[in-house]
């Protein structure tokens, strides 16, 4: 974690399940999700993984809490492609933004504080990157949900032809109309990628899910949402596809409470998001 400065198959079956809110909300129940959104990610070196890194960023979530800082941000571990972690900070605005890193900037107890954990943390790693998006309601559908309750989700990476922004969002719109009828449960958050190394043309979807059981469903509930938008609809999707999509790629993350620093709300709703430490080692016995 640092400064807060900054493949499904098949499009019919990606935007099933439910999207996150704001960890930045500090809310209970559902809520929408946050106009900016900066998603930090992190690239372990092989082995450096697990109660390693947990480890380490214990140290930024000491010196949150110590500070009683009101940001909170909550983190997940890759379970497919490279190892890494990603943060997610969310804010109502750039102006937030802006105030948080400038409160930050100017507590010197807590920058120093930061700063050793970074340079622990920093050992662990191979890579690290920030970017920021900001949120498309046009594009999503029934987006607010109460994120607390959930502990693993999906993130679609869709990176659209130059030119072909509005083919991407008449195909999307398509999606949106037939999950609406179709599933009712269907519900996704998309955002849109505005400064980072792949800025422009670049959109995530996230779908989030209590339970990889919820995995089972998506045959089904693709076949209704066929059913709904019919042959024509679907044939017009597949050409509005091979139009606009430069390339796509899926991956699965989890939730991980020890790397994250959730709002008080979280933490009283639901025991998940305070875990219990992990216990040491027993001693070795002394040879006889």
């Amino acid at each position: 974690m640092k400064k807060l400065t900054l493949l499904c198959p098949g499009l019919c079956l990606l935007f099933l399940g439910s999207m996150f809110a704001s960890a930045q909300d500090g809310m209970g129940g559902a809520m929408p999700p946050p106009k900016v959104l900066v998603i930090e990610r992190e690239y372990l070196k092989p082995g450096r993984g697990g109660s390693m890194h947990e480890k380490t960023e214990s140290a930024f979530v000491r010196a949150m809490s110590a500070a009683k800082w009101p940001t909170h941000y909550f983190g997940a571990d890759s379970l497919s492609g490279p190892s890494r972690a990603l943060f997610f900070i969310g804010y109502p605005s750039f102006e937030a933004m802006e105030k948080d890193n400038l409160a930050q900037a100017k507590n010197t107890t807590f920058s120093a504080a930061w700063d050793r954990a970074e340079i622990a943390d920093g050992d662990l790693l191979t890579e690290f990157d920030s970017n920021v998006f900001l949120y498309r309601d046009d594009l999503s559908l029934r987006s607010s949900v109460d994120i607390a309750k959930f502990r693993y989700f999906e993130i679609i990476h869709f990176n659209v032809k130059p030119g072909h922004t509005k083919d991407w969002e008449e195909m999307v719109k398509m999606y949106h109309n037939g999950y609406e009828k179709a599933v009712p449960q269907a519900q996704w958050a998309t955002f849109e990628s505005v400064y980072g190394a792949n800025n422009g043309g670049e959109f995530l979807v996230f779908i989030p899910m209590k339970s990889l059981a919820e995995m089972d469903t998506r045959e089904s509930d693709g076949k209704k949402f066929g059913a709904a938008v019919g042959e024509a609809g679907m044939k017009k999707m597949a050409e509005l596809e091979a139009a606009c999509i430069e390339s796509q790629q899926t991956n699965l993350f989890q939730f991980n409470p020890k790397i994250s620093y959730p709002a008080d709300e979280w933490v009283k709703s639901d025991s998940f998001w305070k875990p219990k430490p992990t216990a040491p080692a027993p001693a070795a016995k002394p040879a006889q």
